[in-house]
């Protein structure tokens, strides 16, 4: 019982390329796209940018790299940096507090 014309019928050479590593190989699939490249045999292939391959992924590089399309990163880290330097301020504006505090404590029982 198997269903008829599951599986896709326009296989192609496509060639994928990693931007991030600078690596492109070429091989069949059906993924879309417009852009087109020249391979090194002189003939033109369908291009399809791709952020991850072997040639960048840590698994296969045994290097750890953060790949920050989108700024995450860098949002995190400012967004971790002012929490810190807010908890600095109040840190600081409640030692002031405690200070006067104790001052005008202090002149209470003088008087």
């Amino acid at each position: 019982m198997s269903k008829k014309e599951l599986h896709p019928k326009d296989y192609r050479f496509v060639v994928f390329s990693d931007e991030s590593a600078k690596f492109s190989f070429l091989t069949r699939s059906t993924a879309k796209s417009e852009e087109t490249i020249k391979w090194t045999d002189g003939n033109e292939y369908p291009l399809v940018k791709i952020q991850i391959s072997s040639a960048s992924h840590p698994f296969f590089t045994g290097e750890e790299k953060i790949i920050d399309t989108e700024g995450r990163v860098d949002r995190f880290k400012a967004r971790a940096a002012r929490a810190a330097a807010l908890k600095d301020q109040l840190g600081s504006k409640a030692r002031k507090a405690e200070k006067e505090a104790k001052r005008k404590a202090e002149k209470e029982e003088n008087k």
